[in-house]
Order: structure tokens, then C-alpha cells, then sequence
């Protein structure tokens, strides 16, 4: 029985060898060109008419890939390829090229040698406008990251409906990009921020990207003083290679189970006046022209966000639009942010329901934090990944970007002791406990130097642009130095990273209690001594 399989195995293999002989023989004499037909044509059977066969697809990009031939036929390929994964239609001329959605169209001229010329960005019914940054990656031969652009394109433009519907709900997006642009060119308070990192952090929209066919209308708003660049002032090619670091979402339109009304023209005058929050006031929607469609706008993060249960309440608040619970999955939020996070190639250590991680710094020195499971698992602490926020008015950004910069600083702060070193050291110098006061603090319980007791450094975080650090603890207390608090909130403000300023704060304490002072008990005041009873400061003071 055995031999047989054998001979049957040994036959198998010999007919699949005279077969990719006899192919070889066949395409022996065909050129490339003829090849690339022969793919596209078995791309063109009918399997299925939306979709090209993936497998035949991902190999005429290895061949288009591997020979880089700048032809007519290549491009027009290669085009044709990337117009039909998206689901776009695909036509050209001699030397012009049209990928056709719904709402929009590219057109893209070559020259003779397959050279890309220019490439025009438009809404149907409307005049085409030059694109230089997908210009650009053509140029480059940078398709991979032209198709993620012209996918960006499609999902802004891609509203389901009858064309009436469609012709409607675009009318009111344009009606909307408007008005946030209003909203951008008032002057900011009390200040007006002329560099675009103040104005991402700052500004009442944010950094607005917009008035752009070729890249969808954009809001920077929130990115960390560690990730800004020298340059402050950046082209939207510069911006766009900041999307590791800087938080970003897209102004669109999207349907939704219920009808809402929407604007149909500007709710905001060129010279708005500020309501008591120093925001723009508009019109109701009641006094201008609206439509009741099957759609809310929405602000789709780019990266989405792990927010508390608290922020995802309070944008309902602010919106009249409730975010579905069924579309947010619970969880601690030191999980979220270690499953997002590109930087924690390494794990963590888990130990007795804690997680651990070691922070190795440049200069030498090495903190472990400890983060314990049940702090950050209460029901207040729980996080989900917030993907995009639904709203019908203009009004709203603002304040709803104000939640989620408050949710990103906390972040920021908390991220910083999350990531574990590649190659920690063979000893650990010093050990740090964090666990979540509240859904605006987070407490760092540490041992004390030369002293056998523990304190507790309290980070308050009450708004997006303010960051106060309270010192708790007996022992290390010495009137040459009143300004420890400020000293460290100082710098962790400026650098927004909990490690080191624990390790500017220990440095300081180091001074402090080299030679041990005896007003143990003028500190004690602010504070229960925590190596007797085992709890927070912040805690037993609130208690209090």
C-alpha cells in the first residue's frame, strides 16, 4: 500500500514539472506587456464584479513592483488596479485617466513615457483643482500610500442613499465645513496662537486642515510637548507624517438609525459673537434652512482613543447624541494604552495581579512602576476605544475636543510609565506604585531616600492645560525648600512624562533628607503615615 502511495506521489510531482515546463516554453517569447494583459484579463472574469481575485491582484503588483517601468501601459495598470480594489469605476483615454466614484473623481494625465503630469481632484459638477501631494507619491511610484489616500477620499465621500439624499447630505457637510472654518479664523482668547502646534493644543477646533479635494477636511487637536517639532509652522505632507504622535480626526457625515435635522446653509455669521465659554454662538437650527435626513455629522479619529466612561457620557451631554454602549468594549485603561501603544514592543511582567514595567533612562538609572489590575478595574476607571464622536452642530466640536484633550493628557501622563524597556539593567534602582484617584488624578506611591517610609506624589490633571502635583509624607519636609510642589509640576509639565519627574523629584528629596531633619510631625498633618494603615493619602484625606 505504502509503495503505491509513493508511485502515485512521484507521478503527481513529474505532471506538475511537465506543466510549468510546457508554461515556460509557452511565454518563453511573450514580453511583459503581454503578461500584464493576460493578468488582467483573468482579473476581468466574472467571480466577483465589485472586487478583483486578490491572489492575481497581489501578483500583478509583485510584477508591476519588481520592474518599476515607467510605460503608459504600466501606469494605466497599476491605476486601473487600485481604482477596482477601492470599488471605484476605471476609464482612460490616450494619455488621461479617470477613477470615478459616487461624488468625486481623480483625473490623472500621463505623459508618453508613462510619467505622471498632473493629477486633478474633483466633486462631480465642479472644477477640478491640481493635487500636488498625490502628484507626488505617483511620481515616487509611492502606490501603496496613494491607495490608503484615495481610501481616505472614499470613506469621506461614500454616503449611502438615492441620489437626492446624497445631493443633500453633501449640501449640508459643505454647509458644516464652513462654519468650522469660521469657527478656526476667529481670533483665539486670550491670545491669538499664530504658531499651528498652539493651535493644535489650543485652538478652538484645533489645527483645521481643510479647503483641500484632495485630503478630507482634518482637525489637529492634541499632541504631546515631547512629540512637537523644531519647525512650527508644517505643510499637510508634514503634518500628515506626525499620525503616530499627533491626534487627528476628519470632519464628515454618516447615516445613522434615526433622522435628525441638519443645517443647509451656515449657522455661524462671518462676525460671530461668543457666548459665555468663548465659543461662537450660531443660529438655531429653527431660523435657518434645514433638511431632516437619516445622518449626523462625525468626527472620525484617525487613531482611535481610549476614553473613561465619563468622557463618553459627557459628549452625549454636550451632542444630544448617544453613543451606542454596543460599539464600546470595557476595559481597564492601562490595558488599552498598552494595546495601542507601538512602543511597548516588550511586555509586561505580570505578577499577583499587577503589572510591572521597567523604565531604563539614557543617562543611566533605571524606575519599575507597578500598576495594580483592581485600582485601574473599578467600574469609574474602565476605558473603551472611542473610534468617532456623532453630533449636529458645529457648536459642539469645540467642547467635544476639549473632553478629548483632557482624556489625551491623562493619557500622555500614564503612557510614560507603561513602556518597557528593550534591555533593562540587572537591578532595579527605585520602585513606584500607580494606581487612579480619580478619573482627573493618578497617585505615585514611592519609598523615600535614607528614610524607612513612604510617600506619595498626587498629579491632578482638573483641565487640559494644567498639571498640579501635591507631595505627601513624613520625614523629608525642609523649609529650604517650599517649592517642591511647584518644582515638580513644573517639570512634568514640560515634559509630560511621569518617570522622570520622579526622578527630578528624588534627586530633590535626596538633598533634602541627606542630613534628616526632625519635622516629621509638621508633615504628618497633611497626611496619615501609609506604611502603618496601607492607604493612599488622597484617599484617607478625601475620606477625611
Amino acid at each position: 500500500m505504502a509503495e503505491g502511495k509513493k508511485e502515485e506521489l512521484a507521478a503527481s510531482v513529474m505532471k506538475e514539472n511537465a506543466t510549468i515546463s510546457n508554461l515556460h516554453r509557452k511565454f518563453a517569447e511573450r514580453s511583459w506587456n503581454d503578461t500584464f494583459q493576460l493578468v488582467r484579463r483573468c482579473m476581468d472574469k466574472p467571480r466577483d464584479e465589485s472586487k478583483p481575485c486578490e491572489p492575481i491582484a497581489r501578483a500583478l503588483d509583485r510584477l508591476q513592483e519588481v520592474l518599476q517601468a515607467p510605460t503608459m501601459d504600466n501606469t494605466k495598470s497599476r491605476l486601473e488596479m487600485i481604482a477596482k480594489r477601492q470599488g471605484m469605476d476605471f476609464y482612460c483615454t490616450d494619455a488621461t485617466c479617470y477613477l470615478t466614484a459616487d461624488i468625486f473623481y481623480l483625473e490623472v494625465l500621463l505623459l508618453p513615457s508613462g510619467e505622471v503630469k498632473e493629477v486633478m481632484v474633483a466633486l462631480h459638477g465642479e472644477r477640478p483643482t491640481p493635487s500636488r501631494s498625490l502628484l507626488h507619491l505617483l511620481r515616487s511610484y509611492n502606490f501603496s500610500e496613494f491607495s490608503v489616500r484615495l481610501r481616505e477620499l472614499f470613506a469621506q465621500y461614500n454616503i449611502p442613499g438615492d441620489r437626492e439624499t446624497k445631493s443633500k447630505m453633501l449640501k449640508s457637510l459643505k454647509s458644516f465645513w464652513k462654519d468650522l472654518q469660521q469657527i478656526s479664523d476667529m481670533p483665539n482668547e486670550p491670545k491669538r496662537f499664530e504658531a499651528q502646534m498652539d493651535l493644535i493644543n489650543n485652538g478652538r477646533v484645533g489645527f483645521l486642515m481643510t479647503e483641500k479635494q484632495d485630503y478630507p477636511p482634518s482637525l489637529y487637536f492634541y499632541i504631546s510637548p515631547n512629540d512637537c517639532p523644531k519647525n512650527s509652522e508644517m505643510s499637510l505632507e508634514e503634518l500628515l507624517e506626525l499620525k503616530p504622535v499627533v491626534q487627528v480626526n476628519q470632519a464628515t457625515i454618516g447615516v445613522g438609525d434615526l433622522t435628525r435635522r441638519l443645517q443647509m446653509t451656515s449657522l455661524i455669521s462671518e462676525a460671530p459673537h461668543l457666548d459665555t465659554r468663548s465659543c461662537p454662538a450660531g443660529a438655531a437650527l429653527g431660523e435657518v434652512s434645514n433638511e431632516t435626513l437619516p445622518a449626523c455629522f462625525l468626527l472620525r479619529l484617525k487613531t482611535p482613543i481610549p476614553v473613561f466612561s465619563h468622557i463618553v457620557e459627557r459628549v452625549g451631554q454636550i451632542t444630544g447624541v448617544t453613543i451606542p454602549d454596543c460599539d464600546l468594549q470595557w476595559a481597564p485603561l492601562p490595558k488599552l494604552l498598552m494595546n495601542a501603544s507601538a512602543s511597548a514592543k516588550s511586555p509586561s511582567e505580570p505578577l499577583d495581579g499587577q503589572e510591572i514595567f521597567t523604565v531604563v533612562f539614557p543617562e543611566g538609572g533605571m524606575h519599575t512602576y507597578v500598576v495594580p489590575d483592581s485600582s485601574w478595574d473599578a467600574p469609574t476607571q474602565r476605558a473603551a476605544l472611542l473610534a468617532s464622536v456623532p453630533f449636529t452642530q458645529p457648536a459642539h466640536v469645540s467642547a467635544v475636543l476639549e473632553l478629548l484633550r483632557h482624556q489625551c493628557v491623562f493619557n500622555t501622563l500614564l503612557r510614560s510609565c507603561l513602556t518597557q524597556s528593550a534591555s533593562p539593567a540587572s537591578v532595579c534602582d527605585l520602585h513606584f506604585e500607580v494606581r487612579p484617584e480619580s478619573t482627573t488624578s493618578i497617585s505615585v506611591t514611592f519609598c523615600q531616600p535614607h528614610i524607612d517610609r513612604l510617600a506619595v506624589l498626587l498629579v491632578n490633571i482638573p483641565d487640559p492645560r494644567q498639571i498640579t502635583c501635591q507631595l505627601f509624607g513624613g520625614g523629608f519636609y525642609d523649609p529650604s525648600y517650599p517649592m517642591l510642589d511647584e518644582y515638580t509640576t513644573m517639570v512634568l509639565t514640560s515634559c509630560m512624562s511621569i518617570p522622570v519627574a520622579m526622578r527630578a523629584l528624588y534627586c530633590k528629596l535626596e538633598e533634602t533628607t541627606s542630613c534628616p531633619t526632625t519635622t516629621v510631625a509638621e508633615n504628618d498633618q497633611l497626611s496619615p503615615e501609609m506604611d502603618t494603615d496601607g492607604q493612599s493619602p488622597a484617599a484617607s484625606r478625601s475620606a477625611a
